[in-house]
């Protein structure tokens, strides 16, 4: 039987304790924590208080030699240089989203990366999404003819994430483009084709923070994508809609664990083993975890791969830097 896949953490904030949950929850001969590693001595602290048996490191280096895979869940200017460390050192890597912010340093780490990395787009695992799957191959929407991509927010950064708020509502590393409209574009590239021919812009009423709206339209193959965000458009903290349309019929991902499907009368019928997000996560994340064991070993997987995310992040970037060049932040 083969040992324990050990797992190290850059990144003790929401991302990285979220994972860290998740491993701890697998069979200890399966997964193990290598330990954890942040540059912030209040995330480690609060690490300690609430998962106390689990190892810190001192520095990244350290984190690297004890680990057979790292799982990366640093702010994303930092990404990439964590993760040429550890592909130097001969470890896999599981990257956060996005893969990086500066596109040109993303295509150059693609290109030499190979197939030891991959990118963490939980749609790639998601119970949701395999039901969408399932519609589309029984042909229950037809011949595809378009995709809406509709997410909003009450404020942003959302609640729960306002401790990261230095660099999340900023325009350098965060805005929700790069945080949760990158999660769409992965579905719509996974799902439907390429994507490619954007025109898109972006609203930047506050200088130096994040964007406050976007709309866009592209391809995705032959396909024509129109897509809209926008924070202050509804009382939740965020809601989405993805929706992919056929001569025949519809089907619809909604807020983020909720596939539906449209009737021939027009009415929308749920999955009936649809799961609010909440309990959809946990399923997605240890079927994500599965494919790092497997990413790990060199065996083929079904998580992003980098040139997938390579893909959205130049998506992503043309949206924010030509509108933000274009209104001076």
């Amino acid at each position: 039987m083969p040992s324990p896949l050990s797992i190290g953490i850059i990144g003790a904030g929401i991302m990285g304790e979220r994972l860290l949950r998740a491993i701890l929850d697998q069979p200890p001969e399966t997964l193990r924590v290598a330990g954890i590693w942040d540059p912030s001595p209040q995330a480690l602290a609060r690490i300690a208080a609430t998962l106390p048996p689990v190892p810190h490191q001192p520095d990244a280096a350290a984190l690297i030699v004890a680990s057979d895979c790292v799982y990366i869940a640093s702010p994303p200017a930092a990404h990439l240089a964590h993760a040429r460390a550890a592909l130097a050192a001969g470890k896999a890597v599981f990257c956060e989203k996005p893969l990086a912010v500066d596109v040109a340093d993303a295509r150059a780490f693609v290109a030499q990366a190979g197939g030891r990395g991959a990118v963490n787009f939980p749609f790639a695992s998601s119970p949701a999404v395999a039901s969408l799957r399932d519609w589309i191959a029984k042909g229950e929407i037809g011949t595809v003819a378009k995709v809406t991509i509709e997410i909003g927010f009450a404020t942003w950064p959302r609640p729960w994430q306002a401790d990261a708020a230095g660099w999340l509502d900023r325009t350098a590393q965060g805005g929700f483009t790069r945080e949760v409209v990158s999660h769409f574009l992965f579905l719509t590239r996974r799902l439907v084709g390429p994507l490619h021919g954007l025109v898109a812009t972006a609203s930047f009423p506050e200088l130096g923070r994040s964007e406050r709206a976007i709309e866009a339209s592209l391809k995705a193959g032959d396909i024509s994508v129109s897509l809209s965000g926008g924070v202050g458009t509804t009382p939740k903290d965020d809601h989405n809609i993805w929706m992919l349309e056929g001569d025949q019929g519809a089907v619809r991902l909604c807020d983020w664990s909720i596939a539906e499907r449209r009737l021939p009368d027009g009415r929308w019928q749920r999955d009936p083993g649809a799961l609010p997000q909440e309990q959809a996560r946990p399923l997605a994340l240890k079927r994500q975890l599965e494919g790092v064991i497997k990413l790990a070993r060199g065996e083929t997987h079904h998580l992003a791969t980098l040139d997938e995310a390579l893909e959205v992040q130049e998506i992503v970037e043309s949206i924010l830097v030509n509108s933000a060049a274009a209104t001076g932040s």
